[in-house]
């Protein structure tokens, strides 16, 4: 099955990627709302709020390549911080979710990028986005505000309804095609570097990298935690 241009993996398919996604934000922002909804297509109305760290996959096609995205959601409040290391290691992409219509959640986005950033690998990309966007009537977050601190902080941006479903497919899917986009880059420049040792040739058997197992290029730092 396909949706917006990607399809689900196949069971017992190869994998060629794997990629770590975390999802922070304050609690009753909706996290767990928008994984349920790319994960599974569902969206409960009595869901409860999460408690510690739970994750769910999703296998894609991106490019030609089957992709296993790997979403871990974990609970918004002060006292389930202790779990931020292990939360954090090895993730490649991050949806740092705020509520449209709770002003503190958004005034909180920047403490969350900073603790994001001091544990996660500095290649991380990152999706800003403003949940619940079918409650448009009750916005106090103008989404300006918004797109400002996301330019600012070099993040992608999007407002969406888990509800609704709006934009959670494009949202998520951006994250992961930027992450191909990057590891893949890696990849051909490794592959260049030893085309020119004369031991192959150009662009032949183009390695494929799991995140947390690929050899970190000489001249760069690898994209993905180990």
């Amino acid at each position: 099955m396909s949706r917006g241009g990607w399809s689900y993996g196949e069971v017992g398919q190869k994998i060629d990627y794997v990629f770590k996604v975390v999802l922070i934000g304050d609690s009753a922002v909706g996290k767990s709302q928008l994984l349920a909804r790319f994960a599974r297509n569902e969206f409960n109305l009595d869901s409860k709020a999460t408690i510690g760290v739970e994750f769910q996959t999703r296998t894609l096609h991106i490019d030609a390549r089957t992709v296993k995205a790997q979403i871990w959601d974990t609970a918004g409040q002060e006292r389930y911080r202790a779990v931020t290391s292990a939360y954090y290691r090895g993730a490649v992409g991050a949806m740092l979710v705020y509520d449209i219509t709770k002003r503190q959640s958004f005034d909180h986005v920047a403490r969350w990028l900073e603790e994001l950033r001091g544990h996660a690998d500095k290649n991380i990309v990152i999706m800003l986005i403003g949940n619940k966007s079918d409650l448009g009537t009750l916005r106090v977050v103008p989404t300006e505000d918004a797109k400002e601190f996301a330019e600012r902080e070099n993040l992608f941006f999007m407002e969406t309804s888990a509800l609704e479903s709006t934009n959670v497919e494009n949202a998520f899917m951006t994250v992961l095609t930027e992450i191909y986009r990057i590891v893949s880059k890696k990849n051909l420049v490794a592959n260049e570097e030893v085309d020119s040792s004369g031991n192959s040739s150009l662009l032949k058997g183009t390695k494929i990298v799991v995140p947390g197992q690929e050899p970190a290029p000489p001249t760069k730092a690898s994209c993905c935690m180990s």
